[in-house]
């Protein structure tokens, strides 16, 4: 299952400095997948009999959610990674194992990750909204738009401004590991051990029905429902154990510009290319000090290597994301059943259309495809200074950071534009 991948990290203080804890996301979908930035404010929710629709099924709603920002893909409701206004973020991976994966329609993994950022506004409670809807309603369904049948069970990495938790799932049983301090990542694969902080009330004795677990010896989730063998875990070649290298490798000095780093490094193949690429990466900044704002860095377009990180940070009144909102289709008839489209339609925003342009002149490595690539680096390296400055000074000008991300897609494609017509 190495191809339909992901990989999520969160490093925290002593493993990084300023006592910050950094968020790092890559989202690796087929590389026709457009995956739009989109804002959602918070809301109150009146009539609490209108169901909420997800990307397959409806749920009960809530009375109030929070404001979001989310990186996902076009076609449906939910979200690959993001943010909420209390400094949540949240991003799923595809897993599988022993237990089955469901071929109903249910929620998906990524209508949970939107779920919990919505409803959850500490990494704890996100993750308390996760376990309780999985046991109501369930996973499943088609993760890929289209044809082709694309189904996994989902993990999460669960983050705020003082800790993070890992959760894993199998059908509707799941482990979940806190983490304090220190690195930790997860990939297309269980990674949970013995390290179990909380846990589905039967998923022993499930285990243990099931013929995996023979109830003696101690438990390891990872080993149990899943094929792997942990205690070589981390000595094999794959992804995850490449993305704890890394962490590793900077640990005690990790900074937001160092998480950029890690996701665009292709020789680990953190950076995907080929069938399946990075269509979409996400990092964050989460101050420990509440005094402080979150930023969140988005690219909204495939590689990040050949990418633009662009910051985003809640205040009240923010300006559309226009230039990274796809457009949108009518998916469902007078009747409410779902279309199919016979083709895909064209879901590319503004930002994707001009990216697109851009990479075929990077592809051709002239001195026009150098001009703008240092171009591109030198507006995310000014981005990035205004954005420590921010959180050096505590000074936040919100009139300016209310058009923030959308003056900095701006900004990009302008530096697309000069190059492509010139």
């Amino acid at each position: 299952m190495e191809p339909c991948s992901c990989d999520t990290f969160v490093a925290l203080p002593p493993a990084t400095i300023d006592n910050r804890i950094i968020f790092g996301k890559n989202s690796d979908r087929p590389c026709d997948e457009v995956q739009e930035v989109v804002y959602f404010p918070a809301a109150v929710h009146d009539n609490l009999k209108e169901h909420l629709k997800c990307t397959y099924i409806e749920i009960d709603q809530v009375p109030e959610t929070y404001a979001i920002v989310l990186s996902r893909p076009a076609w449906l409701w939910g979200a690959e990674m993001g943010a909420n206004e209390h400094g949540v973020c949240i991003g799923n991976e595809a897993v599988w194992g022993r237990e089955k994966v469901c071929d109903e329609e249910a929620l998906l993994g990524m209508d949970l990750v939107r779920l919990g950022l919505e409803r959850g506004d500490t990494a704890e409670k996100a993750l308390n909204v996760i376990v309780d809807l999985l046991e109501k309603y369930g996973q499943g369904g088609n993760c890929s738009e289209g044809r082709m049948v694309f189904s996994y069970h989902n993990s999460f990495l669960i983050a705020d401004r003082n800790e993070a938790w890992i959760l894993e799932t199998a059908g509707k049983y799941w482990a979940a590991e806190k983490v304090e301090e220190g690195v930790r990542n997860i990939s297309n694969q269980l990674s949970i051990t013995t390290k179990i902080d909380w846990e589905h009330p039967d998923m022993r004795n499930y285990a243990k029905q099931r013929g995996w677990w023979d109830g003696k010896k101690e438990f390891d989730f990872a080993a149990t429902y899943s094929y792997l063998d942990t205690a070589k875990m981390m000595i094999s070649p794959g992804r995850y154990c490449e993305g704890y290298k890394l962490l590793n490798k900077h640990k005690g000095n990790i900074t937001f510009e160092t998480m950029v780093e890690i996701l665009r490094d292709k020789p680990s193949g953190i950076n995907m290319e080929g069938e399946f690429l990075t269509t979409a990466s996400m990092v964050s900044i989460l101050p420990q000090d509440s005094k402080l704002p979150c930023i969140h860095f988005f690219t909204g377009t495939p590689d990040p290597e050949r990418s633009v990180f662009k910051p985003f940070i809640f205040v009240p009144n923010i300006s559309q994301l226009l230039n990274t909102s796809s457009p949108t289709f009518e998916l469902e008839d007078s009747v409410g059943k779902k279309l199919q489209f016979n083709s895909k339609p064209d879901r590319r925003h503004p930002l994707y259309q001009k990216h697109q342009q851009a990479l075929e002149i990077l592809d051709n490595k002239t001195e026009k495809a150098k001009t703008m690539l240092d171009n591109m680096r030198k507006l995310e390296k000014e981005l990035f200074k205004e954005m420590e400055s921010i959180l050096q000074n505590k000074h936040l000008q919100v009139d300016k950071i209310v058009n923030l991300f959308h003056q900095c897609t701006e900004d990009e494609i302008r530096i697309y534009k000069s190059n492509v017509s010139s």
